[in-house]
């Protein structure tokens, strides 16, 4: 089905087109997490503010609706460098499956443009509308973010779990494009993926407080500013390691090269243990706590089955273990401890309807939105890294799919540096947002911030 030019191209150029998707998916998905958190963060602020008269939640929402109109503008950048790179780095992968993978695709555009729409009457029609009439408007925006995030979610899905086509003497048939979005990996990916959005858009925006909380500033502009955001991601944590279970259950039935990986597993076997840390040396898993067929009875739910370890493929079909293996710990470790910080404040609000009071709380607070950005990215690390060698799994490798053409490299570099400029002057825009003053109101239209919804 491809022709010999796609197995030419150099070491170099493959690792060079790997890169630049990485650092574009990494940089990107970032932002789309509050593209499509947010939204909803911000729209329950402005409802909040609505009911019961408390100008600070409408304060919040306002300063929060600025920032997603910064974020999505930059999301729009990174998101339209993906989509040219789908097609310049791999054009064995679209120009073969195109077809089959195109409707998420379509999809997601069309969400994208009704995000778009309604985004921006949400933000400039705040002072032309009846409030309730200008909360319907951001229903849309949050409903069209978790459509795009659901919509291109399937198209990775199918890389993971190819469905919905037939090959016949090298040519692709009887595709079926529904079936394809809708492949065996789809629904625990895209539910995974769009918790770990609501989580960094949370866990995010929380940690911005903490950190002011910290410094002192302790009213109630600043404790509703934490409290509103943290509670959405604390809620959605215990359901997201849940889902993360189901997800790996996948994993174990779908794609066991990459489970063995995840854990560092060489040797098939029975009553294999789960590891918790650890390294990969000369083929050994080493400095790893070992739980006694743990992996056997979380994979299985049965501590005698078998797993199949990574001796049982050839060398050259295998991951990057100690990649896959650390990026999995790290997700793992990032996400209960996320957890525990969501029971410390389930604990206090319950004993006294009230933040907890320890400075540690803050300080672990204030570190919350790196810890679930981390989580993120080595989730995405172990999706994407584990199923290599392929870029559809089973079906197409990765060196099969790459652009022959040389000079792969400088791509890498010139799309370095533009991502390095969207970097700056995204913290740029958003710091000198963060430091904007509020207008002070006239006493008798004040609420306890002092200061005018701008």
């Amino acid at each position: 089905m491809l022709t010999d030019v796609y197995f030419q191209v150099q070491p170099v150029d493959l690792l060079a087109a790997r890169l630049q998707m990485a650092l574009s998916l990494g940089w990107h998905i970032i932002v789309a997490c509050f593209g499509v958190g947010m939204p909803a963060i911000t729209l329950s602020a402005e409802w909040r503010g609505y009911k019961t008269g408390d100008l600070n939640y409408r304060l919040l929402a306002r300063r929060w609706a600025r920032v997603m109109g910064v974020l999505f503008a930059v999301g729009a950048v990174s998101g339209t460098i993906l989509s040219f790179e789908m097609g310049l780095l791999w054009p064995g992968l679209m120009g073969v499956y195109g077809e089959v993978i195109g409707l998420p695709f379509t999809l997601e555009g069309i969400a994208f443009f009704i995000e778009a729409i309604f985004l921006g009457i949400y933000l400039y029609a705040w002072d032309r509308l009846p409030p309730r009439v200008h909360m319907l408007t951001g229903i849309p925006v949050i409903v069209a973010g978790v459509a795009s995030a659901f919509f291109v979610v399937t198209a990775n899905a199918w890389m993971q779990q190819p469905t919905g086509f037939d090959e016949e003497n090298g040519r692709i048939i009887a595709v079926d494009p529904v079936a394809a979005m809708f492949s065996p990996a789809t629904p625990p990916q895209t539910v995974h993926m769009i918790l770990a959005a609501f989580m960094v858009a949370g866990f995010g925006m929380a940690s911005v407080y903490a950190v002011a909380m910290l410094r002192g500033r302790r009213d109630r502009y600043h404790r509703l500013g934490f409290a509103v955001p943290f509670a959405v991601a604390a809620a959605i944590t215990p359901v997201q390691i849940g889902v993360g279970d189901w997800a790996a259950h996948f994993v174990a039935s779908y794609q066991p090269v990459k489970l063995a990986a995840m854990e560092g597993i060489f040797e098939t076997q029975r009553n294999a243990p789960l590891h918790i840390g650890g390294v990969v040396i000369d083929g050994e898993m080493q400095y790893a706590i070992e739980i006694p067929s743990g992996l056997s009875l979380l994979a299985h739910f049965d501590p005698n089955a078998e797993v199949m370890g990574l001796n049982e493929v050839p060398e050259d079909a295998r991951p990057p273990v100690n990649v896959v293996h650390l990026a999995f710990q790290a997700m793992v470790g990032g996400g209960f401890a996320l957890l525990a910080l969501s029971v410390w404040m389930a604990v206090a609000w319950k004993r006294r309807k009230d933040l907890p009071r320890s400075k540690w709380f803050l300080r672990a607070a204030s570190v919350s939105g790196l810890i679930a950005v981390v989580c993120l990215e080595a989730g995405w690390v172990v999706t994407e890294v584990g199923r290599q060698p392929w870029i559809v799994f089973g079906v197409l490798r990765t060196s099969e799919a790459v652009n022959p053409a040389p000079g792969l490299f400088y791509g890498f570099i010139l799309v370095s540096v533009v991502y390095l400029f969207l970097t700056i002057a995204t913290v740029y825009v958003l710091r000198r947002l963060a430091k904007d003053k509020p207008v002070p109101l006239a006493p008798q239209e004040s609420d306890v911030t002092g200061y005018k919804i701008i």
